[in-house]
């Protein structure tokens, strides 16, 4: 957990949550293969799984898209 805090800090991605899942057991829930990867929770509990990098215009835009 601490190379992950120091990753996180060293590379200004303190913008949204970071999980430390350590036994794998979100990986398997929300099927994440590998990293980097984004999954999206709304208000009633439907999910959706990006595996890949977003970018910030790609992040926005999937936050707005999924929320809407």
């Amino acid at each position: 957990v601490k190379d992950m805090v120091e990753f996180v800090d060293q590379n200004g991605v303190t913008d949204f949550e970071h999980v430390a899942d350590e036994d794998g057991i979100l990986w398997q829930e929300f099927d994440v293969s590998s990293q980097p990867a984004f999954v999206f929770i709304s208000a009633d509990g439907t999910s959706e799984t990006k595996i890949g990098g977003l970018g910030y215009d790609g992040l926005a835009e999937r936050v707005e898209a999924f929320n809407s």
